[in-house]
Parts: C-alpha cells; structure tokens; sequence
C-alpha cells in the first residue's frame, strides 16, 4: 500500500491527504463512520462523539472537542448523509489505509506506547496505565467504561514526575485536588480564627477603655477620701493642740496666782520677821515689855502639803493617748488595706497567668517578708531588721500581746499576702515553713493554735531527712533533694499554694490547689537550735 502511495503523483498525495484528514474523526482519528455534524459545525462518529458527551453527563454540561463550544441541552445527532457518501467515494479510492507521515513521532515527540514497528505521534497519556497513545490506540479509553476513571493528561515523557509519591495509582493532578480541599477548610478554619480575634481584639480594646475610666475614677474617689482622711487628723491634731494650749493656760493661771498668794505671805512673813527683829534688839527691858503685845498674830499660812508637784508628766497622758490611736489606725489601715488590696487583686481581666518554670520567673513576684514582734513567741529572737528568728533557750520577753503566740514557737508577718507572691527562708536545724490566716488561735497549746495542725494554716515541715507536708492535722511525708533553702509561690487568687526546694535548681516539693478565703500570713515554727530568715530578693 505504501509502495502504491510513493508510486502515485506528489499533487494527488497531498489531495487524497487532505481529504482523508478533512473526512476523518478527530476522536478516533479514523475515516468518519456514521457522520454526524454538531451545532458548531465540526463532525464526528455518531459512536465517537456520543460516547464523548456519554462522559460529560456528569458534569451536566457538554462541548466540543475540538473547539470546546458548550451545549445546553445536549443536542440531538442526526447522521450526515452528504458526509457519508463523501467517506464512501473516498474509500473507493483505497487510500484510507495509508497513514499520513505528519502522525509518526519524532525524536522530540511523545510517542505512543502500544504501536509496534514505527510509533506514531501520541496524544494524551494515562496516569494509571503510566502509557502514552496515539489516536487509535487511545480509543479503548473513551469507548470502554473500564478506563471510566482513568486521568488523561497532556502527552508526557516523564508520567513518573506527574505520580504522588505517597500513592502509586494517584496522580499529582489528583492529589492535588484531594489537598486542595483540605487547604481550602484550613483557609476557613484560619479566617474564621481571624475573625474570632478580631472580635477579641475589640473586646480587650472595649475592656481597656472602661479599666481606664474605672481606674480613673476611683483615683479620683480615692484621692477625695485620703484628702478627707487627711483633713480629719489635721483637725483633730488641731484640737488636742488647742486644747493642750487651753489646759497649759487654765493651769498656769492657777499656779501663777498660787506663786503671788506665796510671794505676798513671804513678803509679810519678813515683815513680821524684822518687826520682831527690832523688838528683840530693843535694850530697854520696860519699852520691850510695852510693845510686846501691840505685835499684831500671823495671818493664815499656806499649807504647802497642798501644792502636788508631779515633775515631767503634766502632758504625757495625752501623748500615751494620742500613740495610742496611732497605733489604732495603724492597725485599722493594715487591715483595710489588705481588703483594698485584695479587692486589686480581684481586679482580673485575663486568665491567671501560669506558674512560673524558673527561678528568675518566680523573682518578678517576689516580696520582702518582716516579722511581727507582737506575734512571735516568747521564746523567738527576732532580728537582722525581724527578717531573721532564732529559737532560744529562755524566753525573751514578758511582755503581753493579744496577737501574741502563747505556747508554740512560732510567728507571723507583718504583711497579709493576696495576689501572686513569692519569697525564700534560708532556715537551720528544723523549721516549719508556713503560711495561715490571721484570725489564727493564739493562745493555749492546741492544734487550733499549731502551724498544719488546722484548716487556717498550711506548713512545711524542713528537717535535715527530709520533708513532710500538713494541712488541718493530715501530714504528708514528701521526697525531695534536701536544701537549706525553700522558696514559697502564692496565688491567692488561683489559691495556688507551692512549696520549692532551691539550690542552684528549683525542685518542686508540694503543691496545694485549694480556694483561699482571706488574705494570708508567712510564717514560720523553729525547733530547737533552729533559725530562719526570710531572705531579701535578689
């Protein structure tokens, strides 16, 4: 046949070419068989091109393969009578079995797979047969539903590079696809989490904005009653002055007339005094004995008995009095500012911040710890600025307290402690390192009175063997690298309570979560031969 075509003139080659292409499918890529015409004006098979549109029903939308012209509905296909009789006059002629030379691979074409002998040009290759075809051998793909679901892709030399490497019958394309979907929810998942910040944001800025107004104006109220506050003591120092003055003029009136009343006898008692003075040196025994009793009687004397002198302490009740109410209000402005401050503390917007995970980290919240006097036992020595207390053998003082503790060696802060707080005690022989509330009992020798041995206090008992916890009489032996410091956490809020051996690590030794009711006190309880001091931050 081929040698037939070569034998024949160039003119009619080329003109039987040209019609075998003009009445050939583009599908199949065969002379046309049953012709049909669509509406855009290309032809196929009736088989070829309904088998097509057969696979587009999915997708509810068919076109052209060629020009890719969409229809809606899918036409109607009426067979070309014209074309036919064309394909048949064409077939006379026996060149339809000739394939024209343009349709044979060259070096830089994709050929086809399954052709054998010299391989013709291929069209589209498959993802899943990873082969190449021409238009013959691709037709089994369109016509059969077993290759239904088969990816035809652009013909490729390198089908390997277009394979997802996690799935061997996949194809990037594919699995891009599958990818893409869950890109897509991520993007919504993300844009959604944008939105809800956004919200956040605007939130925080509304809550900024009325913790300024709030804060504001409650400076404002506060510095109207401290102003208040402070006009009453001046007032009140202004009256015990006045006062004072008033009583210092009342009773120097009283002794300045008393000093004249004295001054006047005085200057008549010498009066009378040189009187009888010359009486007494008159020589003549009979004017002595005649003017003798003319002498006129002393007037009544003033009972000295009568004058109370008390040196030095004219005033100082007053002054007992006024340090007094001193101390009164220093007390009544300890306790209200630990209920200001508290009241601060619950001024919380955001979530507790976490425990911190370093020594540095606790060191932001730390706070410096003093020892009341008025509450440690007899047998405590406070010292080093009452940072330091140390357990002595006889008691220290006879002095009296109501906050005193009357039997356990123990003591208590100055400071209540709300908040977040920290502190350490560097402490010797054997302590309890505590914390309690201040309406802890004080006097007498029972557990309502001992650090741990009560629902008002919570302790850690230090020895050189080792640790244990208490908590309302419950104690808890506890491991832990001995250390002769510990460092004490505090979340009053969150009621985070948390015990930590430190060196030059931090070990956690107990931690308690329970719910705090009212501001807490440190303290400690020293054996005997112990000391402890609260140790200032660094």
């Amino acid at each position: 046949m081929k040698l037939t075509q070569s034998l024949r003139p160039r003119g009619e080659m080329e003109q039987n070419q040209l019609d075998r292409e003009t009445l050939s499918c583009s599908i199949c890529l065969d002379l046309l068989k049953d012709p049909v015409t669509i509406p855009c004006g290309h032809s196929y098979c009736m088989k070829c091109i309904k088998n097509f549109w057969d696979e587009e029903d999915q997708k509810g939308i068919h076109s052209c393969p060629q020009c890719r012209k969409t229809f809606l509905p899918r036409p109607e296909l009426n067979k070309s009578t014209m074309l036919a009789a064309l394909v048949e006059q064409l077939k006379k002629t026996g060149l339809q079995a000739a394939p024209a030379d343009l349709c044979y691979a060259g070096p830089e074409d994709v050929a086809c797979d399954s052709c054998s002998g010299r391989k013709l040009k291929a069209i589209k290759s498959c993802l899943v047969c990873l082969a190449s075809f021409c238009e013959k051998h691709l037709q089994p793909h369109y016509d059969s539903a077993a290759f239904k679901k088969h990816k035809l892709v652009e013909p490729s030399k390198n089908l390997q590079e277009n394979i997802c490497s996690r799935h061997d019958t996949v194809s990037a394309a594919a699995e891009r696809t599958e990818r893409q979907r869950e890109l897509e929810v991520r993007r919504e998942n993300i844009q959604q989490r944008i939105q809800d910040r956004e919200k956040d944001v605007k939130l925080l800025q509304q809550e900024l904005e009325a913790i300024k107004h709030s804060a504001d104006k409650t400076v404002e109220d506060s510095e109207k009653i401290f102003t208040q506050l402070i006009r009453l003591i001046q007032k009140r120092s202004s009256d015990v002055k006045q006062q004072i003055r008033s009583q210092q003029e009342t009773e120097g009136s009283r002794v300045k007339e008393l000093q004249e009343k004295l001054e006047q006898e005085i200057t008549e008692l010498k009066r009378k005094d040189a009187e009888l003075k010359q009486l007494s040196d008159t020589e003549d025994h009979n004017q002595f004995l005649h003017n003798y009793p003319s002498l006129s009687a002393l007037s009544e004397s003033t009972h000295s008995s009568s004058i109370k002198i008390r040196p030095l302490s004219y005033f100082e009740d007053v002054t007992a009095a006024v340090s007094e109410l001193r101390d009164q209000l220093q007390d009544i402005l300890r306790d209200a500012w630990t209920n200001i401050s508290l009241r601060l503390t619950e001024v919380d917007v955001l979530l507790s911040e976490p425990e911190p995970k370093s020594r540095a980290g606790f060191l932001r919240y730390s706070c410096e710890i003093t020892l009341d006097p008025n509450t440690a036992n007899s047998r405590l020595l406070l010292s080093e600025g009452n940072r330091k207390v140390t357990r002595m053998d006889q008691p220290q003082s006879d002095s009296s307290h109501p906050d005193r503790f009357t039997y356990w060696p123990q003591v208590l802060s100055r400071e209540s402690l709300t908040g977040r707080c920290y502190w350490e005690v560097e402490w010797r022989e054997r302590v309890y390192v505590a914390v309690a509330y201040k309406n802890i009992s004080r006097a007498g020798s029972g557990n309502e009175c001992l650090f741990g041995a009560n629902d008002k206090s919570w302790a850690l008992d230090c020895y050189q063997g080792g640790y244990q916890f208490g908590h309302n009489s419950i104690w808890t032996s506890i491991s832990g690298p001995g250390s002769s410091r510990v460092g004490v956490y505090l979340d009053h809020r969150a009621g985070i309570l948390s015990f930590y051996s430190v060196s030059e690590t931090m070990t956690l030794l107990h931690r308690v979560q329970t719910t705090f009711t009212q501001p807490l006190h440190a303290g400690v309880y020293v054996y005997v031969g112990g000391s402890a001091e609260f140790c200032k931050p660094k």
